[in-house]
């Protein structure tokens, strides 16, 4: 044991300090404390400058490889050519963002690295310069060092893979190299499965998904008493003594549970086996506008197996189950009605409601105020007077393409494709509860109801295999359809029923109606007509594929309107690029046509036309405005119902106003050939117009964003689509899918007030619109059709005369340019007269009205007129 000593030292041991002599009178400066390394580490500033530093890092690094991304090619060039030296210490220029370092740096991590996969050291940078600026664990390093590695290995391997060959090292050296052995080791598709199965597996791993089967729903058994043993089967007169045992047994027992019975006997609950096979109730065939109502039936009782019981309980005679074919049940029958079952723990608790009367204060009510001064009644105006002999269309100028009024019902095609549906969505465990059928006149729309549990968007993926199993042109599905607990399956009819206009233009629906503008478009899936109004939609987009009913769909709407409108309430104006789809109706040229002054044909086919006719219609429909807001009135209804009571003076400009109705055959083709001239002008009317009564009337092929546009699209939201070519075309039409669905022929969907309906447009042909026409035309009309505004074109030189003051100061020498190089150019002007290209485009609008230069031809030269300098000092002198 060693005891503590005091150290002495011999003074003789002692060493002369070093140096000269310390003067005890000067103080000694103070030592500085010693700094440690292992303290240094611990320091709580060292790790905050780490973790600045490697954030710094994380930015670097993210910056330099995103720029690489962009700058690789000019840059590897550079990295390649130049030695390190040169590349740190000489003046070498890169497009690096963060120079030749960035440069260098991004090149070696990409290059001769794992390729796209080094942004996860700019998350390692990351996570680490957090950890220790925070000071504790936020990010758990080890193991984003595990899915860091994975993903190095991985995501390399994966970009070199799918981009093999590619020039950007997308993968790296380290990508390529396992991406050659691999490949070499395994093949391409060994190696492709592998990277998929990779990667999926560490997807479960990651998130651990499960993938357990849906479980089918079981019925909780109902709670039935079963007889004593000693009887096998209860008969309807039971004793006594049974219904009293029920009748006295406590409430608070639960009834489904196996316990004694008071008679001594036991009660016994036979188990409940699962449904092994579903019985649907028949289907049931709507007609016209009838309801679907299945009748009731028996209560639907599950097969039960022979196993649920004993043999001796299987005792009933032949007799017994013709009578009765439901299961083997023990019933106890009572004679009075059974005591109310106790309530659970957690049911809801039954509260009473009484709705009480408002209170009403008879000082509220507004008594009528008598008039001042009586009224003396005015014979309200007729505009209809100024053609007082005129006769409407009779129904027999139209055929009759359906004579036998009824739909054709094919039983054994119905019950054929119910068995088909049911079939197939049983193939995919997909069990319905009831189905109906409901025929229309080109397709029948099954309904069905998805027993419980079954998702809806399972039916709705089996559209392409129900339409396989149908052996059908094309379905649509409709889950759920609105305002109903069911889903629709529309199948084509093999036998389909032409819609005769002239049967809904008997209808009472359309003889009845006080619509403004009523049309008649064509018939619903059950059998109803589809009447609707323009005025209210209102403007009409239509649009289908070439062949699929668009212009008949037009006669369609125009003849209902001529058989319900006046021709003092109604004008149209038709645009017709085609030149021979609406010149049918040339002939009510002086009863409904309207057109511009001073023109020879109303139906407008000239696209410089089209464009003075659309904006003479903002014109007039500015002056429609202008007479609104001096009657005080904001709609046109309102406006004419002041004007017919006389409460309006025409010398003040007022004027009774017809609805006004444009219509346009083929849309797309007049934006291609004018474009914004086209645009501008339908755009306003179809912002403004209704107010007014002015509504469009649009048909084009496809309305696409570069033919109408968002503000025209708003503003249309009542559509019609005709069989299109595919969903995308749809989703253009109707903003949703199903018009690629259609089979054509006048088979369309209506998008109206927020709902979608399917129709079968009514059909009338050439020959009826011509007898409606000839009728109407050989009738006494105005002397002329309706004047539209006069629109004078500001561009078009034709409308105006070439001033002297007007013109240009360098007219003369313009004209000399051009006829001397024979090029009318307005580019030409630019350079040889240094002009700006506003002055050169008006010198060269200034020679095309003098007759110098032809019209503009677009990209292509102007035509040179005048051809010598004589011919052209002719032209000045007379422009003098």
């Amino acid at each position: 044991m060693s005891k503590n000593k005091l150290k002495t030292e011999k003074p003789e041991s002692k060493k002369p300090p070093k140096g000269p002599a310390t003067n005890p009178d000067v103080l000694k400066k103070d030592k500085e404390p010693e700094v440690k390394v292992k303290e240094l580490v611990k320091d709580e500033r060292t790790h905050k400058v780490l973790g600045v530093f490697f954030l710094l890092l994380s930015v670097y690094c993210f910056i330099a490889f995103t720029s690489y991304l962009f700058t690789w090619e000019d840059d590897q060039d550079k990295i390649f050519h130049y030695s390190t030296r040169e590349l740190f210490f000489g003046d070498v220029k890169v497009d690096n963002l963060l120079g030749r370092l960035g440069a260098y740096v991004s090149h070696n991590f990409f290059f001769y690295g794992v390729g796209i996969a080094a942004y996860l050291f700019c998350y390692f940078f990351f996570i680490v310069g957090v950890n220790f600026i925070v000071g504790r664990r936020v990010f758990r390093i080890w193991r984003s060092i595990k899915y860091i590695l994975f993903g190095l290995l991985f995501i390399s391997m994966t970009m070199a893979f799918v981009t093999n060959g590619h020039d950007f090292p997308w993968g790296g050296a380290m990508g390529d190299a396992l991406n050659k052995w691999m490949s070499g080791f395994v093949g391409k598709t060994g190696t492709a499965l592998l990277l998929i199965v990779v990667g999926f597996s560490w997807l479960i791993w990651k998130f651990n998904f499960d993938f357990k089967w849906p479980e089918k729903k079981i019925k909780p058994p109902k709670p039935v008493p079963a007889a004593a043993p000693a009887a096998p089967v209860a008969s309807a007169t039971a004793t006594p003594a049974a219904p009293a045992a029920t009748n006295t047994a406590p409430v608070r027992e639960d009834p489904r549970k196996n316990g004694l019975r008071d008679d001594g006997g036991v009660m016994v609950i036979p188990p409940h086996a699962e449904e092994e096979e579903e019985d649907l109730p028949p289907m049931e065939l709507v007609e016209r506008e009838d309801i679907t109502v299945i009748p009731s039936h028996a209560p639907y009782m599950p097969p039960v197996p022979a196993s649920s019981f004993t043999e001796e309980e299987d005792l009933r005679t032949e007799e017994e189950e013709a009578e009765d074919p439901g299961p083997l049940l023990y019933i106890e029958e009572t004679p009075e009605p059974p005591p109310p079952p106790a309530k659970k723990k957690g049911a809801p608790t039954e509260v009473a409601f009484e709705i009480k009367p408002t209170y009403q204060d008879e000082e509220d009510e507004v008594e009528e105020i008598a008039p001042v001064r009586p009224v003396e009644p005015v014979d309200p105006y007729d505009p209809s007077l100024d053609l007082r002999d005129y006769k409407f269309p009779t129904l027999d100028l139209l055929e009759n393409h359906n004579a036998d009024k009824v739909i054709v019902q094919d039983t054994t095609e119905l019950e054929k494709n119910k068995n088909q549906i049911i079939d197939t969505l049983k193939n995919y465990d997909i069990s319905i509860q009831k189905i109906s059928a409901t025929v229309g006149p080109t397709v029948t729309l099954y309904e069905i109801v998805p027993a419980a549990g079954v998702r809806i968007s399972r039916i709705k993926n089996l559209e392409d295999d129900i339409a396989l199993s149908l052996s059908a042109l094309g379905i649509r599905i409709i889950a759920p359809i609105p305002g109903k607990g069911t889903i629709g399956i529309e199948v084509p009819n093999v036998k389909k029923t032409i819609v005769s206009l002239k049967n809904m233009l008997a209808s009472e629906k359309f003889q009845s109606s006080t619509m403004d503008l009523p049309i008649a478009i064509g018939k619903k899936i059950d059998n109803e007509n589809f009447i609707a109004d323009l005025a209210k939609m209102p403007h009409l987009l239509m649009a289908g594929a070439t062949g699929q009913g668009k212009s008949v769909g037009i006669n369609t709407l125009l003849v209902s309107l001529l058989y319900k409108k006046h021709p003092s309430q109604l004008k149209f104006v038709l645009v017709d690029p085609k030149k021979v789809e609406l010149s049918l109706y040339k002939l009510i040229e002086k009863h409904f046509l309207a057109k511009l002054p001073g023109e020879d044909d109303a139906i407008i086919t000239d696209t410089k036309k089209v464009i003075h006719t659309l904006n003479a219609l903002c014109i007039e429909m500015d002056l429609r405005y202008d007479l609104l807001k001096e009657a005080g009135t904001r709609n046109i209804r309102e406006y004419n119902g002041k004007f017919t009571q006389r409460r309006l003076n025409p010398l003040k400009g007022h004027r009774y106003l017809p609805f006004i109705v444009l219509v346009v055959d083929e849309f797309a083709d007049l934006i291609m050939t004018a474009g914004k001239e086209v645009e501008m002008p339908i755009a306003r009317l179809a912002q403004l117009a209704r107010a007014v009564g002015i509504h469009l009337i649009i048909a084009t092929q496809r309305p696409s964003v570069n033919i109408i546009t968002g503000t025209i699209k708003a503003n249309f939201p009542a559509r019609v689509a005709f069989k299109v070519s595919s969903k995308i075309d749809s989703r253009t039409i109707l903003d949703i899918g199903g018009a690629e669905q259609l089979i054509g022929q006048g088979d369309m969907l209506v998008s109206f007030n927020g709902e979608l309906v399917r129709l079968q447009c009514a059909f009338v042909d050439t020959p009826e619109v011509e007898n409606v026409a000839e009728f109407i035309g050989n009738q006494k009309g105005y002397p002329d059709a309706f004047l539209l505004p006069e629109y004078v074109d500001d561009k078009d030189p034709d409308g105006r005369e070439l001033s002297i003051a007007d013109r240009d100061p360098l007219f003369e020498e313009a004209a000399q340019v051009i006829v001397t190089a024979q090029q009318g150019s307005t580019s030409l002007l630019q350079r040889r007269m240094k002009l700006g290209y506003n002055r050169a485009g008006r010198l060269m609008d200034q020679l095309e009205a003098a007759n110098i230069v032809g019209p503009n031809m677009g990209s292509k030269a102007r035509d040179v007129l005048v051809k010598t300098e004589s011919e052209l000092n002719e032209i000045l002198n007379n422009l003098l």
